[in-house]
Parts: structure tokens; C-alpha cells; sequence
């Protein structure tokens, strides 16, 4: 018997763009998951009081954290937009590959607009005073 697959595995395709699309989506729910923690972190310092809430903001401010949470951001935007491609499927529209590829550009664009217009209100339009 031949050494293959017993089912169709990424190696066998030739490499495209959905196909990226699709390991990213299934990557930013896991990331969408570990930011759940930071969030419930950040509600519960809420909940203790505004010095435990100063100090959790303090760390969220750190340089790193701050290019996390635009990762967070872009892996909402992206899971969001990508699960709404999804559901069209489910429906039965949009499943012809000529379809399919350009949903999946309209994916790729709408979420570059979206997350840089998120990360300039979020982060650059809010550190400028008024």
C-alpha cells in the first residue's frame, strides 16, 4: 500500500489564497479565545475598584500589550468578516470558486480598511489632543 493521506491534507493542494484565509480563520478564533482572558481580566479589575483598574490599564499600555491588542482587533475584524463569508456558504451563495476567490479579496480588503481605520480611531486619533 502507498505511503498518503488517508484524507485530503494541505500538502496534497496546490497553495491559494483561501486556503489561507481558511488556517487564519481557524487562528484567529483560538486568538479571539486567549483575548477573552484580557478582557475578563480588564472587567474584573473594573469590578475591584479604580486602583486595581489603574493598574491593569497600566499594563495594557506597555508597547507590547499595545501590539496585541491590534492583533486582537485585526483577529476580530477578520473572524467577523470571514464568518459572515462563512454563513453565505452555509446559505448556498457564493460556493462556484470564481465566487469564492473574489469573496475571499473582499474579505482581504475590507478587513485592511477596517482594522487600520479601528487602529487610527483607537490608538492615534485618541493620543492627539485636542
Amino acid at each position: 500500500m502507498a505511503e498518503r493521506p488517508l484524507s485530503p491534507h494541505f500538502t496534497v493542494y496546490r497553495f491559494a489564497y483561501t486556503m489561507v484565509l481558511s488556517l487564519l480563520h481557524r487562528a484567529t478564533g483560538v486568538a479571539l479565545g486567549v483575548g477573552l482572558v484580557v478582557l475578563a481580566g480588564w472587567l474584573i479589575a473594573a469590578a475591584k475598584g479604580a486602583a486595581a483598574y489603574d493598574r491593569y490599564i497600566g499594563i495594557l499600555g506597555t508597547g507590547f500589550l499595545q501590539v496585541l491588542l491590534g492583533a486582537w482587533l485585526f483577529a476580530l475584524v477578520f473572524h467577523f468578516a470571514n464568518g459572515i463569508r462563512h454563513l453565505c456558504w452555509d446559505a448556498g451563495v457564493g460556493l462556484e470558486k470564481a465566487q469564492a476567490r473574489r469573496s475571499a479579496w473582499i474579505v482581504v480588503v475590507l478587513v485592511t480598511v477596517v482594522t487600520l481605520a479601528l487602529l487610527y480611531a483607537f490608538f492615534v486619533a485618541r493620543a492627539v489632543p485636542p
